[in-house]
């Protein structure tokens, strides 16, 4: 029932911080999608979109997060 618990507590904070990312993502000074390594190629017929930079980020955060929270 403890375990139940945890996972509730967890699965609440990422909805949480999900849905203030969601809010107030548009404010902030960068965009995700647009980061530095995120490659695009667009020509008439088809395009391209890669999100290399956004998913190293996404993974350094998922990372900590996991890390935090897990037991060792």
């Amino acid at each position: 029932m403890e375990q139940f618990g945890r996972i509730l507590v967890i699965t609440g904070g990422i909805i949480l911080l999900l849905g203030l990312f969601l809010t107030f993502g548009p404010k902030l000074p960068f965009r995700i999608g647009r980061l530095p390594l995120d490659f695009r190629y667009e020509s008439d017929k088809f395009g391209v979109y890669f999100p290399l930079g956004t998913s190293i980020v996404i993974s350094i955060i998922l990372t900590i997060l996991v890390r935090l929270f897990t037991k060792r």
